[in-house]
């Protein structure tokens, strides 16, 4: 435990240094002076402690709501959004408290109680502030977040997980506490002038009412997005590490730990615990009758699971491999089940997961995973993921990604052989390996406004009609908007004169789309228009026979919706 712990402080420490705490630090700054009874002149023991308790009260906020929130508004029948704008309306409150006197005197006044009487009720109001701020502070993304926020999600806490959670919470706000008392001092001296003292309350409640319209409207989004990740590498190169990974990818299910055993694409065959069990599936494809399939009922077969989803560019590379296997080995005693987890909500619809399915040619039984179930009960983060169960339902091999099929299908021959030394095994298949290996390649990106990387331009609208006007310059990896476009949740819609201006470096540019009308694209030789008609579906926008850097515009007619670009 005392490692978990570390391991969460350490994680938020990297959070607490990286460009997602900035909206906040203004706030935590001035609200960390504002208080109105800081003697500069009192000892160090009397002196307010006010910073102290804001960032007490973020800490247990943070904590108590990242964990329990979903299911406190789901128990209560709330929209999800309450949470945040109820700390926002703290935030304005408060500020409007600095502003004038009289409110501040009368919201401090049920406070006084918190801190043992009036002489600190400064405190009682920070320990408020930091409450509400607990509901806005939204830290940067990373495996230790992701394993909180997954047990939060699933309900599924125990002692390691909240321990966990209260160490990343102290670690991301320990940077915090910095500010706050840096404030403290700067209003000690502003303060030793007493005609200035109401005047730098009033200027931190302006700002901290303009901070929090800002948070209300997303308005901070852009300057994040702008500036560089300097942490990201450092905050990978630990978090991923194989000092601290295995320990947070069993936390929120205690039945997987042994798979932490399993190191990703090892050449050689491991011992990596009994499989976990498929569960809670949503429907069943190819099986009779649509009845589930057990790995208890497989014992004595080899068994190879796969976890895809169906717009994944990756997963459509690597399921030819996957169809090969199943058709050439089921006779020697190999399984085959995909497990379909969703990444976007219309891959939940099992209508569109059967037509892929049959499009693909895919044939052996397909798990719809739409719960997240099994794919929390194998640990995974990944699609493509492959994971290789030996004839006494053990997990034997594990591979992150697509590619190093031939490896895979060494190991599901060499399980075979030992599950029935006396079968002849068919030659291998051949396959072609179509993953790219060039350096360089265009990262997949996602088009909706939470997820969005490497874009440049007009800042994003949330979920509102907008126009848009690209840069003189595109960066390399980097796309553009023109025109109009209501970038929601999932997807983007194209409105009037819609347009995305890509800069990429790839031999291949597919576009996922949905909706009724057509795409037209230049500056891959001459224009091409494509016709796009119903659900979701991935379309070509450029296949040639090597990679290279170019630069598209791709016009969308009005109501197109734009999913994910995907690139190889």
């Amino acid at each position: 435990m005392l490692i978990l712990a570390l391991i969460g402080l350490v994680g938020g420490l990297i959070t607490g240094i990286s460009p997602c705490i900035l909206p906040v630090l203004p706030v935590v700054f001035l609200a960390g002076g504002a208080g109105k009874r800081t003697d500069p002149c009192a000892t160090k023991d009397k002196r307010s402690k006010r910073p102290y308790a804001i960032i007490a009260g973020l800490v247990l906020s943070f904590s108590f709501f990242t964990l329990l929130g979903s299911l406190l508004i789901s128990a209560l029948g709330l929209p999800s959004s309450v949470l945040r704008y109820t700390g926002l309306v703290l935030l304005v409150l408060i500020g409007l408290g600095m502003i004038f006197g009289k409110l501040g005197d009368l919201l401090d006044r049920p406070f006084a109680r918190l801190t043992m009487g009036p002489r600190n009720r400064d405190a009682g109001g920070g320990f408020v502030l930091g409450l509400g701020l607990g509901l806005v502070y939204v830290p940067c993304a990373g495996p230790v977040l992701t394993a909180i926020a997954v047990a939060g999600a699933t309900h599924r806490l125990s002692l390691n997980v909240v321990v966990l959670t209260l160490s990343f919470a102290v670690g991301a706000t320990l940077p915090l506490l910095g500010f706050a008392l840096a404030g403290r001092q700067v209003s000690d001296r502003i303060k030793a002038f007493r005609t200035r003292a109401p005047r730098f309350r009033q200027v931190s409640g302006v700002v901290m009412i303009a901070l929090a319209v800002a948070l209300a409207f997303n308005l901070t989004d852009a300057l994040q997005r702008d500036l560089p990740g300097y942490t990201d590498t450092l905050q990978q190169k630990v978090e991923s590490s194989s000092a601290f990974k295995p320990r947070l990818s069993g936390l929120t299910n205690g039945g997987n730990s042994e798979l932490s055993r399993c190191t990703d694409d090892a050449p050689v065959l491991q011992e990596c615990g009994p499989a976990p069990a498929i569960a809670d599936i949503t429907r069943w494809l190819n099986t009779p009758g649509g009845k589930p399939v057990t790995l208890t009922s497989l014992r004595g077969k080899v068994v190879l699971i796969d976890f895809w989803t169906y717009s994944c560019i990756n997963c459509q590379r690597s399921i030819p491999h996957v169809e090969a296997w199943n058709k050439d080995y089921a006779g020697s005693g190999l399984q085959v089940i995909g497990v379909h987890t969703p990444e976007f909500v219309f891959e939940r619809d099992p209508g569109n997961v059967a037509a892929a399915t049959r499009s693909m040619g895919i044939t052996y039984p397909v798990a719809l995973d739409n719960g997240y179930a099994t794919f929390d009960n194998y640990r995974n983060q990944y699609w493509p993921a492959e994971y290789l169960i030996d004839a006494q339902g053990n997990v034997r091999h594990i591979c992150f990604g697509e590619g190093d099929y031939s490896l895979t299908e060494r190991l599901i021959r060499q399980l075979l052989t030992q599950a029935s030394p006396s079968t002849q095994l068919p030659a291998a298949t051949d396959v072609p390996d179509t993953t790219p290996d060039s350096p360089g390649l265009t990262p997949e990106t996602y088009l909706n406004y939470n997820q969005i990387a490497r874009y440049a331009g007009t800042p994003l609208v949330h979920d509102a009609s907008a126009a848009y006007q690209p840069p003189a310059t595109v960066p390399v990896d980097h796309l553009s908007l023109g025109g109009t476009w209501t970038a929601g949740d999932s997807y983007f819609t194209a409105g009037s004169g819609a347009k995305i201006i890509l800069h990429y470096d790839a031999k291949d540019v597919y576009l996922v789309l949905a909706g009724h009308g057509t795409v037209t694209v230049t500056g891959a030789g001459k224009p091409a228009t494509i016709a796009v008609s119903g659900t979701p579906n991935q379309h070509p926008l450029l296949t040639s026979t090597s990679q290279h850097t170019g630069e598209l515009t791709i016009t969308l007619s009005p109501g197109l919706q734009a999913y994910d670009l995907n690139f190889g």
